[in-house]
């Protein structure tokens, strides 16, 4: 067995050799500079071929460096002895693996490492399958695009193939909510990501499902024109979202409508009027144009453009109606001219703001603010319209549905006291008469 020797080179040795059978491994001793180049020190370094190519390793301690190297020899002697054992067909076989590795760099053992590890990860032979799947999820070529390019693209595409504006409306505004949300490629996003951002809209789940559907088909498109791997739309494995037909119909009590009321800005106070007292829905509101509301004639006309049957509807301004829209009417503008984001936002912010704080000195009990419900306002404006007419079929007409429907899905029961008070919710001071005899004489 070989043992370390003090190095003693003689006159013109330049290196020490390890030897193992017929294999030496070189072991050379250098002067090196240290970091600040004032002195220099000794250090030892040994060619290792165990690759295939000539690497250098360095060592500070002698002893170290020689069982290193012996080490390396002892390895190369053993592929030595094993290369003289071969028959002819193995050796041909071996020249044959070293010339197929050859343009790629790499010695056959560490080929032979990659491939076993490579075996045992996909559990047998199926590395070719396994490369060319990477491939097709990872091309080197795909196009790089961000949520919000590929958002516009689709709205771009929807607009050409003559989409219609309400719908385009709502595909514009969810979209530019998700893309707010994710300013990034769009190749980048999970579906764990998807589901957390689904998790997180504190929405009605009918709000969280129509965003589900809206992203879902974004990443479709995305998906058609090799934006995304094929297959690996992020959304497909989210859980799906119940609709709100399983969801309890819920109403405002008129105290609870006057605490909403009471509590918006001024500006947002008709927006809540045409939902409680015309039965308008959000979209519908959101559409609703100045032009529309004709206070001299008492009603609203909601043109097919805007409403969600796409057919014509004439809603009648009641009293307390008029009192709340005459201080706002103009000639023309949208009555809500914001983003439909914005407008949910202002809408929770309102009931928010509706918590009473207790106060001993004015016998004020505190109270919780009022729950924002999911289209509610509505619901509220048809159970208590029923019962102040007695009339389904009038009341489907002006809130745009099927009598079957409005007994099925919206109708609360309440009684005509109840409904009486709901309809007498209007502007406390007396000028609101003032502005809608001069909103009445503006509109002829």
């Amino acid at each position: 067995m070989n043992k370390p020797r003090p190095w003693t080179p003689v006159k013109g040795e330049k290196y020490e050799a390890i030897s193992v059978g017929n294999v030496a491994v070189k072991l050379y001793r250098r002067r090196r500079p240290t970091a600040n180049g004032k002195k220099r020190r000794t250090i030892y370094e040994i060619a290792d071929y165990t690759s295939g190519i000539r690497r250098l390793q360095s060592f500070t301690d002698h002893g170290e460096a020689w069982a290193k190297a012996d080490s390396i020899a002892k390895q190369l002697a053993t592929g030595d002895a094993l290369a003289a054992s071969m028959t002819n067909a193995q050796a041909a076989s071996y020249g044959n693996a070293v010339e197929i590795l050859r343009p790629t760099g790499i010695s056959l053992e560490l080929a032979a490492a990659h491939y076993t590890e490579a075996f045992t990860i996909l559990g047998g032979d199926r590395i070719i399958e396994a490369a060319k799947e990477f491939i097709r999820r990872n091309p080197t070529e795909r196009p790089a695009r961000t949520v919000a390019e590929v958002a516009a693209e689709l709205i771009e595409l929807k607009t050409n193939r003559k989409a219609g504006p309400r719908y385009l409306e709502d595909l514009r505004n969810r979209l530019d909510t998700f893309a707010k949300a994710f300013a990034v490629n769009v190749d980048s996003l999970t579906t764990t990501d998807m589901q957390a951002w689904l998790d997180g809209m504190k929405s009605a789940p009918r709000t969280v499902k129509n965003f589900r559907d809206t992203v879902n088909s974004l990443f479709k498109f995305a998906e058609a024109r090799g934006y995304i791997v094929r297959g690996e739309n992020p959304v497909t494995a989210t859980q799906k979202i119940a609709t709100r037909n399983s969801e309890p119909i819920t109403i405002y009590t008129p105290a609870e409508l006057q605490r909403l009321i009471a509590a918006a800005p001024a500006w947002f106070k008709p927006v809540i009027a045409l939902q409680a007292f015309a039965g308008l829905r959000s979209a519908e509101v959101l559409r609703l144009d100045w032009r529309d509301v004709k206070l001299a004639r008492g009603l609203i006309a909601l043109g097919a453009d805007k409403t969600k049957t796409a057919t014509r509807r004439l809603v009648p301004i009641l009293p307390n109606l008029a009192q709340w829209l005459a201080p706002h009417a103009l000639k023309s503008g949208r009555v809500f001219g914001k983003s439909r984001a914005y407008f949910h936002e202002v809408q929770r912010e309102v009931a928010a703001d509706t918590r009473i704080e207790s106060d001993l000195k004015k016998s004020i009990a505190a109270q919780k603010p009022v729950e924002w419900k999911h289209n509610a306002l509505r619901h509220s404006f048809i159970s208590y319209r029923v019962a102040e007419l007695q009339d389904v079929a009038k009341v489907a007409l002006e809130a745009g549905n099927s009598p079957a429907m409005i007994f099925s899905n919206y109708r609360e029961l309440v009684d005509a006291s109840a409904a009486k008070a709901w309809f007498a919710v209007a502007p406390k001071t007396a000028a609101n008469v003032i502005h809608f005899q001069a909103a009445q004489e503006a509109a002829k």
